[in-house]
């Protein structure tokens, strides 16, 4: 493994509500389209990381913001309910609670429309980790540096204190919709031991779309170990000083991919968290929480305890054979 996480994981990001439209294969011009499905969820990378650490097991604290409105209670509610801790939380009574709805194709491909509410100035104000902040943690998370339009500027300060305060970090890139990619996340790096990057992602990062090719990018510009997720071709995992090890991914029939990408990196940090297991392992942990992520509605609808997606896993494994 590249390191342990002995501790909690601390995880800054967004937190969503996502309603899912299905099937959203044509959306009129006028009238009215019946559809299957319209159903409010658990969404935003930092909260769908954060739940999907907690439900397997992991020990988690989440800071981020979420308005006093119906939607927050509810998305706090099912955090609390996986045992993500929430003393740190931000509950404005000044700014709603981030809303997207999610437009979900036959198949699970999705597209997306948003209004950032809180997500507009969480974190805006950060300066450092304040001492209930980091009790108890031995790691940092920074989910999505582009899903915080006040804190991006903070995002390498963030990662540069946690290591000061002796935590090990990671970051998961995400979708930047304001095209600035490497110009954020470079100065990032150094600071960032585990770097999470998608095909799409590393490509517009780095200008290579070859795994290999983006991880010698990544590492000149600092950071150390890198995971590239391959969706459902599963994940190759470039640990420094070790041969790469891709873990291939479950075949399902996916109903939406919103927040899979989550689930895998919150799978992966509990992995790492539990202890015990290689990478090989970790990776596979991680590839079963993003697939089970797209067999439901919903970032983690589809989400089961450490034990019952181990077993999920074996399963499908035993029946392809």
């Amino acid at each position: 493994m590249p390191f342990g996480i002995p501790g909690t994981i601390l995880v800054t990001g967004n937190l969503v509500q996502d309603t899912v439209v299905y099937p959203a294969d044509r959306i009129p011009d006028s009238g009215t389209q019946w559809v299957e499905h319209i159903e409010p969820y658990l969404g935003g990378n930092g909260a769908s990381t954060s739940y999907a650490i907690g439900i397997l097991g992991g020990r988690v604290r989440f800071k981020g913001m979420c308005g006093t409105d119906a939607a927050g209670h509810a998305i706090r509610g099912r955090l609390q309910s996986a045992g993500v801790l929430l003393d740190c939380l931000t509950v404005s009574d000044a700014y709603a609670t981030a809303a997207s709805v999610a437009l979900v194709r036959t198949g699970g491909s999705r597209g997306f429309l948003h209004v950032p509410g809180a997500s507009l100035v969480a974190l805006g104000d950060f300066d450092s980790f304040t001492t209930a902040e980091l009790a108890g943690c031995s790691h940092y998370h920074l989910a999505n540096p582009f899903a915080l339009r006040a804190f991006r500027p903070h995002t390498a300060k963030a990662l540069a204190c946690a290591k000061q305060a002796g935590l090990t970090t990671s970051m998961d890139t995400a979708w930047d919709s304001r095209g600035e990619w490497m110009q954020l996340v470079a100065p990032c790096l150094p600071h960032c031991d585990l770097l999470f990057a998608n095909e799409d992602e590393i490509r517009l990062l780095t200008g290579f779309s070859d795994p290999e090719k983006a991880v010698a990018a990544f590492r000149d510009a600092g950071a150390k170990h890198v995971v590239v997720k391959l969706g459902g071709a599963g994940s190759i995992t470039f640990a420094q000083g070790e041969p790469p090890v891709a873990t291939p991914g479950f075949t399902i029939e996916a109903k939406d991919t919103t927040g899979a990408g989550d689930s895998f990196v919150g799978g992966f940090l509990a992995g790492m968290q539990r202890g015990g297991l290689d990478l090989a392992a970790v990776g596979r942990l991680a590839n079963a929480a993003g697939a089970l992520s797209a067999t439901s509605f919903g970032a983690t609808q589809g989400l089961r305890a450490y034990e019952a997606t181990v077993e999920w896993a074996n399963g499908l494994s035993r029946a392809s054979k």
